[in-house]
């Protein structure tokens, strides 16, 4: 039976569009279009009208109509829901002894080389059954609904080989049939060099391109291609050979690049078309440069970048030369475990220098364009897919990034459907 939703004397709907924009680049990062003392109609699980209660009064909505849910939001805000576009939330286990390491001085790329980091949660899941990988990924998949995501990309890569890849990969489907959320899914065999490759980077490479690229594309289980194109992972020639192999098959470039180094990365994903560029801790005027002239999102993950206490990219240098910003998670077991994105708007404004406008830009339309969303999710705006949140009552949008250690969320609706 068909249901309406009218949300109703919100004090302010947040991130209204009425122009269908994509993204917001440079200074339009720090506009943003709010309506106060307004509604919000909801149809089929579409939005399909909002605007002033003054407006409301002639908009011909009968709430008193059976099939109409009423919402009464005074003293609340209403936000399109996080798109969270870089997260690796299927993994088995924790990785919380390497959190001591990491206290204790011992960087990363350390951690690695001692069986750490990417290949410890590798050698877990190879351990876990696909059951189980699903039962320990839900747990997770419903804390951030609860937080507020509406939409979430999730990669392969603590496989590394193709039955443990392919298992992710199945695993990230049953999320997506089986919950209200968005989800696309990224194939990433090239996260880590797996301990028998070690001394044959190239003999890994060749296997994704062979052998899991065909299973991975001939299964559909794939929205998009991502390497680690990084020192100490894999090179740009790595990076190209992959990318143009998944392309051929159909899969959307993505790129880790340029968290440990002036790798490259940034301008092979350019090269390449990449949807988005992510991490981006070590960006110079070259870097932006290339992506003036681009397509490719930069997407900054400023949660790895505080766990594991490594310098922040240059999100305000790359505003300012015009550049667009998402934000994104990196929900991980090793660097980054966290999928509370209105945390990642709070460190975007303490640690990246940006405005409240642009975090919430951030994590919201450029971050659904990270995704390939932007034109269903990322905005209040007429046609677009009915994922919203209600805050508790709060003075401002303000308020949101500055009580960072608030839950300020009242009520999840996705895809119309009010969750909590």
């Amino acid at each position: 039976m068909r249901k309406e939703l009218l949300i109703k004397n919100i004090k302010c709907l947040v991130q209204t569009d009425d122009s269908s924009r994509m993204k917001v680049c440079g200074k339009e990062m720090s506009v943003l279009e709010n309506i106060e003392n307004s509604y919000l109609y909801i149809d089929e699980g579409i939005i399909r009208n909002f605007g002033t209660m003054k407006e409301f009064r002639d908009a011909n909505i009968t709430e008193s109509s059976g099939n109409i849910d009423v919402i009464d939001a005074a003293g609340k805000f209403v936000f399109p829901s996080f798109c969270d576009s870089h997260t690796h939330i299927v993994y088995s286990g924790s990785r919380e002894i390497e959190y001591s390491d990491k206290i204790r001085g011992l960087s990363y790329e350390e951690i690695a080389r001692r069986g750490g980091g990417i290949l410890n949660s590798a050698a877990l899941l190879h351990e876990t059954s696909e059951e189980n990988l699903y039962a320990q990924s839900m747990v997770r998949i419903n804390e951030i609904i609860k937080s507020g995501t509406g939409a979430v990309e999730i990669k392969s890569g603590y496989g590394l080989n193709t039955d443990d890849e392919l298992k992710m990969l199945r695993v990230i489907r049953q999320i997506k049939e089986t919950t209200l959320l968005e989800v696309k899914a990224t194939f990433l065999g090239a996260h880590a060099i797996p301990p028998e490759f070690k001394n044959s980077r190239e003999k890994y490479v060749d296997t994704i391109i062979n052998e899991m690229i065909p299973v991975v594309a001939s299964e559909e289980l794939a929205d998009y291609i991502d390497v680690f194109c990084d020192r100490g992972f894999f090179t740009v020639e790595d990076t190209e050979r992959i990318l143009m192999a998944g392309m051929k098959y159909g899969l959307i470039p993505k790129i880790h690049a340029n968290e440990l180094d002036f790798s490259g990365g940034i301008q092979a994903g350019v090269k390449y078309n990449a949807l988005s560029v992510d991490h981006l801790e070590c960006t110079g005027d070259r870097e932006i440069e290339v992506l003036l002239g681009s397509d490719t999102m930069p997407t900054l993950l400023p949660g790895a970048a505080f766990f594991l206490g490594m310098h922040y990219p240059p999100a305000r240098k790359m505003i300012d030369a015009g550049l667009p910003v998402a934000m994104a998670s990196d929900y991980n077991p090793g660097s980054s475990p966290s999928g509370n994105m209105k945390l990642v708007m709070s460190l975007g404004c303490v640690k990246l220098r940006m405005l409240p406008e642009e975090v919430i830009n951030a994590v919201t339309l450029n971050s659904a364009y990270a995704m390939g969303l932007s034109e269903t999710h990322g905005s209040i705006a007429v046609g677009k897919i009915a994922n919203v949140f209600i805050t508790k009552e709060m003075p401002s949008f303000q308020f949101m990034p500055y009580a960072y250690g608030s839950d300020l969320i009242d009520t999840v609706i996705l895809k119309g459907q009010v969750i909590s």
